[in-house]
């Protein structure tokens, strides 16, 4: 392997650590006691610096250590979690990020960025209270700052941060110290041969070692039971290396052990010291033990008090693998053709009367969809990934805005694809900004209003069908919809004797150009966020609608197909021409008798069970030539909260469509979404539903 491509790898591992350490760093917010949260931030920061270092990332390997020995003494006990230490890690997390990337426009992976945390952690080492925080055009002086303060150390301090904190037990002694070390394994039941080799070839390492073995446990040979471990092992190790040298070679085994190393005293009493919390693995005997070898089974540590959807991906590494992205396209692209070619020969099969190859066609037709099934189940992933990372935003924006507002998470183990999922990012970035900015009023304006100091902001998916929902609700002040009528006035996008109902004046906050804010800010005021939103959700075929109490809450939902690449949709007819609808927005089909449709054209309504639903007709809005049949089909359809029918010439059947982008000439036709190729080769086109309906209410053709 190059080096070019070691680095990669480890770039690619980095970005894994960092998103784990982010969501771990919310949950440790949250509950500041717990070690096992604790253990997880050391462990990430603790890899990504042994990794840097060893593919000569060694910028990112000296930043690291400093927070490093900050989260040492947190599991020493020497600090307490605070939120200006966790700022502060959020900080030097962006700018690792920074460090791997490239400087970004925070100035994250600069050095007058690293310089200015740097001074911040070399004050949290120091236990001095965190009374301000630098400004980000205060690099100079942070730097300034942390040379002032190490050179305030004693002569014989290291010039390392992580050696200006006080003395501990747990740091580098000058005088050997010897600890005895308990080993034994946590569940005794083991099924496979493993050994202790290299721990203690490690343990060896750190000084002068004795391993002696303990069968006291050993029953009777007539009680013996196969699979089972007797064995234990005391360890005698004398080091200058610290307390904490010796629990982190457990703490990062794989091994699943309880381990008790005790200091020995100069009046010689022990003092007890639990290694930290393993992860989890197998019980293993030592080389050192008479049998060399023996079976075990894996037992999980104890899980921390709160798991982040991060960790809970982490557990099996093992049965996981990492791919290239543009590989998986590349499949996705082939099945697709493959998907092409079985509705070919299924079409050619159906035209002869061969029972052998009709019977050879509906197999490779189930083999076609399961295969399609799988491969875009592999490009699906949890929406949980992208939710994390907007803890952060609200956290940080919530601050600036001087707002105390709580993010709340449901259905993070919905899976949507990763095209989708990666194209949504910035949509809901935008819908969080306004709900953080214009949603939740300010803890003094809630008091008043009677509800509790802190928002809520709930963000929320779920499965519908071939639909994935998601919904962002706060409880904030609810907009009014005779504000948002009048700002639309006010802007000339509405003309003043308009009349709209309280649903369709909602929808305005959509119209490019259009914002409520009395000033423009960093965050909003421009126009531009919600016009965007509704832009990148059109793209994604999706829909978007917005639902409000004044006073109370807003709840915005987003309506999603769960992949880009293949859909099932309802194939029609209409003279010459062939149409995809998407299979889930169609809600029945019904006939339009030609005596029924209006001669002037003006009155395309039809009566469904008592209801008046508003019908397209595609030959009239598509040009098409000829005369419609006598007979024609209405396919309804449900489109951002209505029923909108589509009137065709002829309803053909469902269709696997494999979606085809359209070339530049095409790309802008309303209506049109893309294409797909049918089982005789011709061409059909995907229509764009919700856009459609937009498209002939703007012209007045419904």
């Amino acid at each position: 392997m190059s080096d070019d491509e070691s680095r990669e790898i480890f770039r690619e591992e980095a970005l894994d650590l960092l998103a784990e350490l982010d969501s771990t760093l919310f949950e440790l917010e949250a509950s500041p006691l717990d070690m096992g949260l604790v253990n997880q931030v050391f462990r990430a920061l603790h890899t990504i610096k042994g990794s840097g270092a060893m593919f000569g990332f060694d910028d990112i390997a000296d930043f690291t250590h400093a927070l490093e020995s900050v989260f040492d003494k947190v599991r020493n006990g020497e600090l307490v979690i605070t939120r200006e230490l966790i700022s502060t890690s959020f900080a030097a997390r962006d700018h690792i990020l920074g460090l791997l990337n490239g400087v970004d426009e925070d100035g994250n992976g600069s050095v007058e960025k690293g310089a200015q945390i740097q001074a911040t952690v070399l004050l949290l080492l120091s236990g001095q209270p965190l009374t301000c925080t630098c400004p980000p055009d205060a690099a100079a002086t942070a730097a300034e700052a942390a040379a002032d303060f190490a050179s305030s150390a004693p002569p014989e301090a290291a010039s390392d941060p992580a050696d200006l904190a006080p003395a501990s037990a747990s740091e580098p002694t000058a005088d050997p110290v010897t600890y005895r070390i308990r080993i034994r394994p946590r569940d005794p039941k083991i099924d496979k041969e493993l050994s202790l080799d290299l721990l203690f070839h490690d343990l060896r390492a750190l000084g002068e070692c004795t391993v002696t073995l303990d069968e006291s446990g050993l029953p009777e040979l007539d009680a013996l039971a196969p699979q089972t471990l007797y064995l234990a092992w005391d360890v005698e190790l004398t080091t200058t290396a610290g307390l904490s040298a010796i629990q982190d070679l457990f703490f990062f085994t794989d091994i699943d052990l309880d381990v008790d190393i005790s200091p020995f005293e100069a009046t010689g009493a022990v003092q007890s010291a639990a290694a930290p919390e393993p992860q989890a693995g197998p019980a293993i005997p030592t080389a050192s033990a008479p049998p060399a070898t023996a079976p075990a089974k894996a037992a999980p540590a104890a899980p921390p008090q709160r798991e982040t959807p991060a960790s809970k991906s982490a557990k099996d590494p093992g049965n996981s693998l990492r791919v290239a992205a543009d590989k998986l396209d590349t499949l996705v692209d082939l099945v697709g053709e493959l998907v092409i070619v079985q509705a070919q020969i299924s079409q050619v099969v159906s035209e002869r009367s061969d029972p052998t190859l009709t019977s050879l066609a509906e197999q490779l037709e189930r083999l076609s969809a399961d295969l399609r099934d799988s491969t875009l189940g592999i490009r699906m992933l949890p929406i949980g990934s992208a939710f994390s990372k907007f803890r952060r935003l609200v956290r940080d924006l919530s601050s600036e805005l001087g707002k105390d507002i709580e993010l709340l998470t449901r259905g993070e183990e919905t899976e949507l694809d990763k095209t989708v999922l990666e194209r949504l990012a910035d949509p809901l970035v935008h819908l969080l900004r306004n709900s953080i900015d214009h949603g939740i009023d300010l803890p003094e304006e809630r008091k008043t209003a009677g509800k509790r100091p802190q928002g809520l902001i709930l963000l929320e998916a779920e499965h519908s069908g071939s639909e994935v929902i998601i919904r962002i609700t706060d409880d904030g002040k609810g907009i009014d919809p005779e504000v948002l009528r009048q700002k639309a006035v006010e802007k000339g996008l509405l003309a003043p004797d308009t009349e709209l109902s309280d649903k369709e004046a909602l929808k305005l906050i959509f119209l490019p150009g259009f914002s409520t804010a009395a000033k423009i800010t960093s965050i909003s005021g421009r126009g531009v966020g919600m016009d965007v939103v509704h832009q990148a959700i059109d793209a994604l075929r999706g829909v978007i609608e917005i639902q409000s109490v004044l006073g109370q809450s807003t709840t915005i939902t987003i309506r999603l197909p769960l992949t880009l690449a293949i859909i099932e949709g309802l194939q029609v007819q209409v003279g010459d021409g062939f149409f995809v609808i998407p299979l889930s927005l169609v809600e029945e089909c019904v006939e339009l008798h030609q005596q029924d449709v209006d001669p002037s054209g003006r009155k395309r309504i039809i009566n469904l069970r008592g209801e008046l639903v508003p019908y397209i007709c595609l030959r009239r809005w598509f040009e098409i030539d000829g005369e419609a049949p006598e007979i024609q089909q209405i396919v309804i359809t449900g489109v951002e909260g209505r029923r909108v029918g589509i009137v065709v010439d002829h309803v053909i059947g469902e269709h696997q469509t494999v979606i085809k982008s359209l070339g530049r000439v095409y790309r802008d036709v309303e209506g049109i979404s893309g294409a797909t190729i049918k089982g005789d080769g011709s061409l059909a086109l995907i229509l764009d539903v919700p856009r459609l309906v937009r498209s002939v209410v703007a012209v007045n053709v419904i």
